[in-house]
């Protein structure tokens, strides 16, 4: 699991079928300033801390082993803890 902030929604006119359905948002790491596209399922906010997962369980968030995922939004930060 991985801790980012939500920087900013992704718009995609054309994308795979299997991700319809779901919000993208690009997330910067919080230890390292790589961004990532990550899916929502959660209905996160730009600025918002989350927890991210990668690789497949990602793919799991989705309810598809072979859905395009590598990173999936789980969970919002609440509290002002030290990461």
């Amino acid at each position: 699991m991985l801790a980012a902030v939500t920087v900013g929604n992704v718009w995609a006119t054309r994308k795979a079928d299997k991700l319809n359905g779901f919000k993208l948002m690009q997330v910067e790491l919080l230890n390292g300033g790589q961004k990532l596209v990550a899916i929502d399922t959660i209905s996160a906010g730009v600025g918002d801390r989350v927890l991210i997962c990668t690789g497949s369980t990602a793919r799991r968030m989705a309810g598809d082993d072979n859905c395009p995922i590598d990173a999936a939004i789980i969970g919002i930060i609440d509290n002002d803890c030290e990461i």
